[in-house]
């Protein structure tokens, strides 16, 4: 970790793959864990630098979750994350934040472990 006059610190390559990976293996582990039915190789973790998605899905396993998974670690969203527990103390119920950008689509933001259980049902 090197300091830079505009920033706090700034994290090393290596540190900011293992971070990344880390967050990839951990959405990995959340769908096997909820869906039983993957084989070992239904999900695996892209491997670093390449091209496509971050979660890579077999045919079987796109049938079952038509999703594509993105994996982000990093502190630019620390924004979000304010948002998201402001949503989350003003209510009861499961926050679900939603987000938008100008001449971008709205996006929502949910807890990943809540939208692992809603996916499974």
């Amino acid at each position: 970790i090197w300091r830079c006059r505009w920033q706090k610190y700034y994290m090393n390559n290596k540190s900011r793959k293992q971070k990344g990976r880390r967050l990839q293996r951990w959405v990995s582990d959340q769908l096997h864990k909820h869906f039983p039915q993957f084989a070992p190789g239904d999900v695996r973790v892209a491997i670093m630098g390449e091209r496509g998605l971050d979660i890579k899905l077999s045919p079987f396993a796109k049938k079952v979750l038509p999703y594509d998974f993105e994996c982000k670690n990093q502190e630019r969203n620390k924004t979000v994350y304010n948002f998201y527990k402001q949503a989350k103390k003003n209510g009861v119920l499961e926050p679900v934040l939603v987000v938008k950008q100008n001449k971008e689509k709205p996006l929502i933001v949910l807890d990943a472990e809540h939208f692992f259980k809603l996916i499974k049902q």
